[in-house]
């Protein structure tokens, strides 16, 4: 989720589409968050191991 954030604001600040921008930007964010939580040892989404 992170790398198709940061993707997507790359695409969105060169083509000068500012809605990829903003949609990379929130998925760049809970995508952070999300891996935060979980190195944590958290569990996310009601699971604790994703494989």
């Amino acid at each position: 989720m992170i790398i198709l954030g940061a993707i997507l604001m790359l695409i969105g600040f060169f083509a000068g589409i500012s809605i990829l921008w903003v949609i990379g930007l929130i998925l760049l964010i809970v995508g952070a968050v999300l891996w935060l939580m979980g190195s944590m040892g958290r569990a996310v989404g009601g699971r604790r191991h994703y494989f």
